[in-house]
């Protein structure tokens, strides 16, 4: 049976042990270890899962073939470039990290033996757990996608393209995915800051359009091709209104210039994504 470990043991790592039930076959190693403020409650955290305990990544890494990094981002790349890692093992990079990220993370565990897989969590682990949606990328992505349905996840799939690939549509996604949140935020906040959540909740339940993301991006970029000046402008007004309101504003000026920079183009919207998507392409 393959040893497995688990480096950084947060909600993830956790997620994935208790519903596994590895117990002897597990290993697990966080940072938090180290910290004696902090380490009584990580060694709990290993024995609530039923893991063993690690108080180095090394002795974690000892003889384990298959290897959950699962740390903080900004860890992430330290990780890799610390391991030292079984011949052979694949290293599943499970971190909300840039591509680039990943490319540097893959070249580290290459040079120590291991073999990298992009592995991008597309959903929260709870209450999913090993039903979480994973995308794999890289040259070891279908050998890991075979040891992870081995291991109990039950929705794997392997994606085109080099280290990098899978964390790209990670990233991207997040920009509209959390993008949407402190939109949400700031609208809210303000709302109830003047005494018009109602109305405006009411308003937004109104003009909601049930559409794919693909109508979306197509009618939202030909408004701003087409009004971008002017909506950056009323825009403007908005940065006011919240800022009076005391409720922060970031997101609204942000809008300001992403709809100034598209309206100031000049362009006039072809038909359809594919299309203006290329026309804006040439001017950025």
């Amino acid at each position: 049976m393959e040893r497995i470990a688990l480096i950084g043991f947060g909600e993830a790592g956790a997620a994935f042990a208790e519903d596994a039930d590895w117990r002897s076959r597990a290993c697990a190693y966080d940072l938090k270890t180290d910290d004696a403020a902090s380490r009584a409650a990580k060694l709990s955290d290993y024995q609530a899962a039923g893991v063993a305990a690690a108080l180095s990544a090394r002795e974690a890494l000892d003889g384990a073939q298959v290897i959950f990094c699962l740390v903080t981002a900004d860890q992430a790349l330290g990780a890799a470039q610390a391991a030292a890692v079984t011949a052979g093992a694949l290293w599943l990079d499970c971190n909300s990290v840039a591509p680039e990220t990943k490319r540097a993370a893959a070249q580290a565990v290459e040079a120590a033996g291991g073999r990298y897989v992009d592995v991008a969590v597309m959903s929260p682990v709870r209450p999913a757990r090993r039903g979480v949606p994973l995308l794999l990328s890289g040259p070891h992505a279908e050998d890991a996608a075979a040891a992870l349905r081995t291991l109990g996840f039950a929705k794997v799939r392997v994606v085109d393209g080099p280290v990098g690939a899978a964390s790209s549509i990670k990233m991207i996604r997040s920009v509209m995915v959390k993008g949407l949140e402190a939109l949400s935020a700031e609208c809210a906040l303000a709302a109830e800051a003047a005494g018009v959540r109602d109305e405006v909740l009411a308003s937004l339940d109104a003009s909601w359009r049930e559409e794919s993301w693909t109508t979306r991006f197509d009618y939202n970029l030909d408004r701003m091709l087409v009004h971008g000046t002017r909506r950056a402008a009323e825009m403007e007004e908005v940065v006011k209104t919240l800022e009076a309101l005391g409720t922060g504003a970031a997101m609204s000026r942000g809008t300001v210039e992403r709809q100034r920079a598209l309206g100031r183009l000049g362009v006039s919207p072809p038909d359809g994504l594919d299309a203006k998507l290329a026309e804006i392409g040439k001017h950025i």
